[in-house]
């Protein structure tokens, strides 16, 4: 969905409401893809002080796999975007605070594909306190212990021996 912001950047005391929904196919976690449901976007955008300004709110399901334990991962992440466009920078401008249109025009689909890309964590946990398989045996140390040897560092033992002393 391409949003015509021209009246916007022509100084137009308008809002252009968002109300969206759309599918994100090609994007591809190792072999998957975990946007299976559509991803939702509403807000709008304004002119606001000679800039076009957008405040949005996205909403989307992620269908993927711990990286930690590999167990199925179903999480409903929702966050707001708040960014400024402009058609061009000037010398002085600093351009992380801008982002430059080049034309009146911006492609919501790919602008809030690269939002979630930003958003999402670098690793995906099944919970934050997820313990991940043993390197051993493969058990899921979320489900209990398992009965393999802890092996110790030896670069290790000599701070192992100091905590004991204490």
């Amino acid at each position: 969905m391409v949003i015509d912001l021209t009246n916007l950047f022509n100084g137009a005391d308008e809002v252009i409401p968002v109300d969206y929904a759309f599918n994100i196919s090609d994007l591809i976690f190792d072999t998957y893809n975990p946007l299976k449901e559509p991803v939702h976007v509403n807000g709008r955008f304004y002119q606001e002080a000679g800039v076009v300004q957008c405040a949005l709110n996205v909403q989307f399901v992620f269908d993927g796999y711990c990286d930690r334990c590999a167990e199925p991962v179903h999480k409903l992440y929702h966050f707001p975007v708040q960014k400024v466009f402009v058609t061009h920078l000037d010398n002085g401008d600093d351009f992380e605070d801008y982002i430059v249109t080049g034309s009146a025009g911006i492609d919501l689909d790919v602008f809030i594909r690269e939002e979630i890309l930003l958003f999402l964590p670098s690793k995906i946990l099944c919970r934050e306190d997820c313990k991940g398989l043993c390197p051993k045996c493969g058990k899921n140390l979320n489900e209990g212990s398992c009965d393999c040897k802890k092996d110790i560092d030896p670069r290790m033992e000599a701070l192992l021996q100091l905590l004991d002393e204490e």
